[in-house]
This record gives C-alpha cells, sequence and structure tokens, in this order.
C-alpha cells in the first residue's frame, strides 16, 4: 500500500504543480529523465518571463511513473508524460485516452488536447533520438498555450 502525500509534505503545494513523469525503466531513467529535466528548465523559462503577469506559481517537478500512478492526489494535476509505452507506463495509460496532436510516421507523438482543457500529455518517439524530436516539438508549438492553460488552473497568489 503505498503512503499518500500531504500537501505540506517537503513544502510542495501540490495545487499548483505540474507533473513531468518519466518511466521507472532503465532504459527510461537513462534516456527520459534528462529530458523531463531540459524540460522542466524550459517551463521554469516561461515562468521567469510570464508568471509575473499571470500572479500565478506553477511548480514543475519531475517524477517517476510508479510515483505518479500511486499517489492519487496527483492524477488532477497536469501532467507531462515522456517517454514511450514500452518504458513509462503512463504513457503507455496515455495511448487510447489522449488525442494526437501530432504523429509523424508513426515514429514520433505528441498526444495532448489541442484545446487545453485537458492538461495532460504524452511526448515520444520511437528512439531516443525521435523522442528528443518530439519534445522540441511540444516545446515549439505547444508549450506556451499549455503552460498558459496550466496556470489558470492554480489559484492566483496574493502578492
Amino acid at each position: 500500500m503505498s503512503e499518500e502525500i500531504s500537501e505540506s509534505e517537503a513544502g510542495i503545494e501540490i495545487a499548483n504543480l505540474l507533473l513531468i513523469v518519466v518511466g521507472a525503466h532503465l532504459r527510461a531513467e537513462v534516456a527520459d529523465r534528462p529530458l523531463a529535466y531540459q524540460l522542466c528548465d524550459s517551463v521554469d523559462n516561461w515562468l521567469e518571463k510570464q508568471a509575473g503577469g499571470l500572479n500565478v506559481l506553477v511548480t514543475p517537478i519531475v517524477c517517476s511513473d510508479v510515483w505518479y500512478v500511486n499517489q492519487e492526489s496527483l492524477q488532477g494535476r497536469p501532467t507531462i508524460s515522456i517517454g514511450g509505452p514500452g518504458v513509462n507506463a503512463l504513457s503507455a495509460y496515455y495511448a487510447n485516452k489522449l488525442k494526437s496532436a501530432l504523429v509523424h510516421d508513426n515514429h514520433k507523438v505528441i498526444q495532448l488536447d489541442p484545446e487545453f482543457v485537458d492538461l495532460r500529455a504524452s511526448i515520444w518517439g520511437m528512439d531516443h533520438k525521435l523522442t528528443v524530436e518530439a519534445l522540441d516539438l511540444f516545446v515549439d508549438r505547444y508549450l506556451d498555450d499549455y503552460l498558459r492553460a496550466a496556470a489558470t488552473q492554480v489559484e492566483p497568489q496574493d502578492g
């Protein structure tokens, strides 16, 4: 039985989280986790430029699929899954549940709601190079709109 995290654990406010989920598979840890931290940096850079005007606090955090699926309190938060269904259980779960925004020859996949009402996304490629390319496409084409939508789902900060 998993232990549910509390909102005050480690000073993390669950209501502000944007989860970036990678597989607990060894290949995912080696290849996808560094990509997740790069995406986290991209989110932080966006926040530095935009969040003041939006008056919100969004906290990107990288975690494994095992942690995510066992923490029910996280599953309503905006979530980006990185890595293919073979190495990331969350991507496998999302495979038939999310719309495909971009599929390039079935080798690069970005699944998300283009209206950004549902803030779950899955990004992957058939190999590491293609996953990198898919993530770059996500950042270029979708990240700004995705983060603007995510920012509207957190409570404005008093300031």
